[in-house]
């Protein structure tokens, strides 16, 4: 059954622009791994917190081997990469969704 992984990024306005430029190059890195199908990313809007960009990112893969098989041997090595580039100005949520049959 395909299933969404879903990152919700909220990173500090100052660092916006690099953050947005690895974003490109970090989605399209986790997209080329097996198993997944597909993303949307998108800025969530927040009119009571201007200091802040929040990026959504909800990726499209299989099953729930596939995610399995990225949270096992490349997660780690990618969530690293990420904190030792953007420490604490970036803070991160994680959420696994699936489908419910009935409203397919």
């Amino acid at each position: 059954m395909m299933l969404t992984y879903e990152v919700t990024a909220d990173v500090d306005a100052n660092i916006r622009a690099q953050y947005l430029e690895w974003l490109q190059a970090h989605v399209a890195e986790i997209l080329a791994l097996p198993g997944f199908t597909g993303a949307d990313v998108d800025e969530v809007l927040d009119p009571d917190d201007a200091d802040r960009l929040r990026v959504c990112m909800r990726y499209r893969l299989i099953d729930a081997d596939a995610l399995d098989s990225y949270l096992r041997s490349h997660a780690p090595r990618l969530r690293a990469e990420g904190v030792a580039r953007f420490g604490d100005r970036v803070r991160l949520q994680r959420r696994v969704m699936r489908p419910l049959d009935r409203f397919a």
